[in-house]
């Protein structure tokens, strides 16, 4: 099965890194949502949340960042961002 390759950095090193089916980001002209094939860009992020669901079908994790910026290229989807807090999860 096809999946994102996806690595979140901050300033003090990796936060996460793993197989992703999906990646949504606050970009500085709105939200982007990441699938498979996705054609390449580079975004600037604003302050918000990133939100990242896992291949393996569980709980989306979620990180509150400051800002940064996203790169997609050939399902590899890469984060930095000055700083990033785990976000609590929530019930539905």
């Amino acid at each position: 099965m096809a999946h994102l390759e996806v690595d979140l950095v901050a300033a003090g090193g990796k936060v996460w890194s793993g197989s992703a089916r999906r990646v949504s980001a606050p970009a500085a002209d709105g939200e982007i949502g990441i699938l498979i094939g996705h054609t390449p860009i580079l975004s600037v992020l604003r302050a918000g949340e990133v939100r990242v669901q896992p291949t393996d079908g569980g709980e989306p994790l979620r990180w509150q960042v400051d800002g940064g910026f996203l790169s997609v290229d050939s399902d590899q989807v890469t984060v930095v961002v000055d700083e990033a807090t785990a976000a609590s999860h929530r019930t539905r």
